[in-house]
């Protein structure tokens, strides 16, 4: 199953470097099919995909923030103001989740995913604007943006990046600091993840909680280098042919969740 979780890993990379988003769009779906054919109960399959995607992130993530700590385009006051609501939201929408069947879990994920999918085949990007609010304003958004990015296993950029870029900030700013907004909503996320589902008795082996190492081993070796894989690829093919292609993908995963 490690060479499973291997190419899994080399997938998500490519593809999340392709098309320019989180891997956990991509991750979570595929785990589930993972693990269906490992065996692994349905009752904790969905659950166990989304914490195992929230802590690749975490590592993942880091290596994105830094890269744009270094570059300068992270903006502080921002990510300091939305930051408690981001952990408040990530731990809350873990319970959430943990209140909810698999199945309608994976309905959730699939209404969240077709909704993606439309935004991006209609070209809808975030509208410009020119000041953020204050910071409880900030604090309920991160609460919001954390939730819902937990309760799904996404790392918050697709919900971070149109908020920051209405809020003021440049494409680089919103990009950068969504980058560092990913870590705490993953890292309290998947932390969560494993104390709610601690001592579930349909865990299979190598669990911890509803974080699964060998699947989080596998897509960690993998994907990073593979995502340079996918960037290169994105650099050679039209854009609006991988949006619609993407689009189209997420469409597709959205119905086998809601079916």
């Amino acid at each position: 199953m490690l060479l499973v979780y291997l190419m899994l890993g080399a997938a998500a990379g490519t593809m999340a470097g392709l098309f320019g988003v989180g891997g956990g769009l991509v991750i979570v779906p595929a785990l589930v099919v993972a693990f269906g054919l490992q065996g692994v109960a349905p009752e904790v399959a969905m659950h166990l995909a989304v914490g195992t995607s929230l802590a690749t992130i975490v590592i993942t993530g880091a290596s994105s923030t830094w890269g744009h700590h270094r570059r300068g385009s992270i903006q502080r006051r921002w990510f300091q103001a939305l930051l408690p609501g981001l952990m408040l939201g990530a731990i809350g929408g873990v319970f959430v989740a943990g209140r909810l069947s698999g199945g309608l879990l994976g309905t959730l994920f699939g209404a969240f995913v077709l909704l993606m999918a439309l935004r991006m085949a209609l070209a809808r990007g975030p509208r410009p604007g020119s000041a953020a609010p204050g910071r409880l304003g900030m604090g309920l958004a991160g609460v919001v943006i954390g939730g819902i990015s937990a309760l799904f296993g996404i790392g918050g950029g697709m919900l971070c990046v149109p908020w920051l870029t209405r809020c003021g900030a440049t494409m680089t700013q919103a990009v950068g600091t969504s980058s560092a907004c990913g870590l705490p909503i993953a890292l309290f996320g998947a932390a969560t993840f494993m104390v709610v589902g601690w001592g579930h008795p349909l865990l299979p082996a190598g669990a911890t909680g509803f974080v699964m190492w060998p699947a989080f081993l596998g897509i960690v070796l993998a994907s990073v280098p593979f995502a340079r894989l996918g960037v290169q690829l994105a650099h050679r093919l039209p854009a609006r042919t991988l949006r619609l292609a993407f689009a189209a993908l997420l469409a597709l995963v959205g119905v086998r969740f809601l079916l």
